[in-house]
């Protein structure tokens, strides 16, 4: 491990053999690991934390049965409802300006936008452009196509987020409703319509430490901007309903794989982190730059004010 970093900064990737021992071999300490991650994670950007807020603007009505969700076909018992009014996305954006938060993310369930989505969306998007210029906007609506994507990006979208979840041999484990490549079309189309892309992957679902560093791998070869790394938070009644695999020392390890992969990317500690790194949260942020503050899409997340000091006790800045 002696001079990983430093390799890493001077522009060698590791290879998967590599990181397959870095992810597996109990005799390399995890904060050992932890600590070259974070002189690469503080070489591209120092001490600055992103913030992103998420806005779950459709919830369920989704014909897709992703074993990890809350809102997919299988669940019933879960809170749906239609595309809200352009009024309280605005809101949302406002909310994310005066609370410092970069990112704003607009969240829709289901397969993909039909075209009168996209226009609710980007209309809205329109609005709060001209309110907060500097507000960045990331949308999440599904698989998209070239002229939904256009769309997008004349109303001012910056980001469109379409993770990759899992790896493209463990995909049919997960969702057998649309293919992997389905995942990595849209992915395409965003950057081909000058959309930053923004994929990520959810660990804990049953996957393999190939699995997991397939995962890494695939998201630099696809060139994500923004990589949000979620942790499985189990939703009763759902495929990975039972699932108990990780553990806060096995986050971190995971988290620092995934920077080590892709040094000069935004590496964001996503979904589940309060249920599974617990304790041990601010550590996160030694090999992560970026969280999401507030609650995620069907679970809660901890207070702001908690985030915030957080970031406080750690010394770290909002990069605002």
């Amino acid at each position: 491990m002696n001079m990983l970093a430093e390799r890493i900064i001077n522009g060698l990737l590791l290879t998967k053999e590599e990181a397959f021992q870095l992810l597996t071999n109990e005799a390399m300490d995890t904060y050992d690991l932890l600590h070259e991650a974070y002189k690469v994670r503080r070489h591209y950007f120092g001490r600055k934390v992103k913030l992103n807020m998420i806005l779950n603007a459709k919830s369920g009505i989704c014909p897709e049965d992703c074993g990890y969700c809350g809102q997919s076909k299988l669940i019933t018992d879960k809170e749906r409802y239609h595309l809200v009014d352009e009024e309280k996305i605005k809101e949302g954006a406002t909310f994310a300006h005066e609370n410092k938060i970069g990112t704003y993310c607009i969240v829709m369930s289901g397969r993909g936008p039909s075209d009168k989505e996209v226009t609710h969306i980007t209309s809205a998007v329109t609005d709060i452009k001209a309110m907060h210029p500097q507000l960045k906007i990331c949308a999440c609506l599904g698989l998209a196509n070239d002229k939904q994507a256009k769309a997008l990006k004349a109303a001012g979208v910056d980001r469109y987020n379409h993770n990759l979840n899992t790896s493209e041999n463990y995909h049919d484990e997960v969702v057998t409703t649309h293919s992997y490549q389905d995942r990595v079309n849209t992915v395409e189309i965003m950057k081909q319509n000058h959309i930053s892309p923004c994929s990520g992957v959810i660990v804990g679902m049953g996957e393999t430490n190939e699995d997991i560093i397939h995962m890494a791998f695939a998201l630099n070869e696809i060139d994500a901007d923004s990589i949000p790394v979620n942790f499985l938070h189990p939703v009763k009644g759902t495929k990975f309903g039972n699932m108990d695999d990780l553990t806060p020392e096995r986050c971190l390890r995971i988290l620092a794989m995934f920077r080590l992969i892709n040094p000069s990317k935004e590496i964001r500690v996503a979904g589940g982190r309060e249920v599974n790194l617990r304790s041990l949260q601010p550590l996160a942020l030694y090999a992560a730059n970026s969280i999401f503050v507030g609650d995620y899409l069907i679970t809660n997340g901890q207070p702001n004010a908690m985030d915030y000091k957080m970031l406080e006790d750690l010394g770290f800045e909002i990069d605002a």
